[in-house]
């Protein structure tokens, strides 16, 4: 049964920007993917992604699941994680590694449809070999995007299957992470701990470019069959407790591009 959840935002990207009346996106730097709106990290973010590596690395359960957006960037943030390549890291961990589009990025309501990532295949076969699945939650944002409801409510959804369904495996992995984006990371911790503000804009949970925010499972366990009602103090998943939240002390310069 699962233990904790860690959640990291990903690194410092390069910039986008989207013309509001046509909805046209266009990156600073040409995306990987040839998708607008889809940037890969900056120089700098991938040394963020280095040193998030090295602070992974020593968590203990060690990481046995991993659930990813599938954006570009937070493929490439849990990369160094993953694959071990700076020998400063260590040997790369045997987590599986699981795209999620249910913890995709946010974006207001729109007239006009807003990125989508690439696809499974194009992922695996041309940026990331060492991705394992592409999970089928049947949890997808609106290509028009979303009400600030709207996102905790696709988030709850989303972490209420993932974690009913990790914790019916035969391997009962301990500790998961989620590589994410900024909006969902702040909906992911008010999710785990039921925690809704009256303001959605109170500044509760910490998402600078490469935190840790830990959750451990309350005991004892009072889960519910459905993510509805998850506010309340009631959580997703029988609710978490926050024990680090979007902790930067790991990273070179400290918190950066929180909300």
């Amino acid at each position: 049964m699962l233990e904790s959840i860690y959640v990291v935002r990903h690194g410092f990207r390069s910039n986008w920007v989207v013309d509001p009346k046509t909805g046209q996106y266009a990156n600073n730097i040409r995306s990987p993917t040839g998708i607008d709106g889809d940037p890969a990290l900056a120089s700098y973010g991938v040394q963020q992604s280095k040193e998030l590596a090295r602070e992974l690395i020593r968590i203990y359960p060690p990481i046995e699941m991993i659930y990813s957006s599938p954006f570009y960037r937070c493929l490439q943030t849990i990369e160094p994680f993953v694959q071990g390549v700076d020998r400063e890291v260590g040997q790369p961990r045997s987590s599986t590694v699981n795209l999620e589009p249910g913890l995709g990025e946010w974006y207001g309501v729109a007239r006009f449809n807003h990125p989508i990532p690439a696809s499974y295949a194009v992922l695996k076969d041309e940026h990331f070999s060492w991705v394992d699945n592409e999970t089928s939650h049947g949890v997808i944002p609106n290509p028009n995007g979303e009400s600030i409801e709207e996102l905790h409510d696709r988030v709850a959804r989303v972490l209420h299957e993932i974690i009913e369904y990790e914790d019916k495996r035969p391997q009962q992995p301990r500790a998961l992470l989620i590589c994410t984006h900024a909006a969902t990371m702040i909906a992911i911790g008010r999710a785990l701990t039921g925690n809704m503000p009256a303001d959605p804009s109170e500044e509760d949970f910490r998402c600078g470019t490469c935190s840790i925010s830990e959750f451990n499972r309350r005991i004892p366990l009072r889960l519910r069959d459905d993510w509805r009602g998850w506010q309340d103090g009631n959580g997703v998943g029988g609710g978490w407790d926050v024990i680090l939240n979007g902790d930067c002390s790991h990273l070179s310069n400290g918190e950066e591009r929180t909300w």
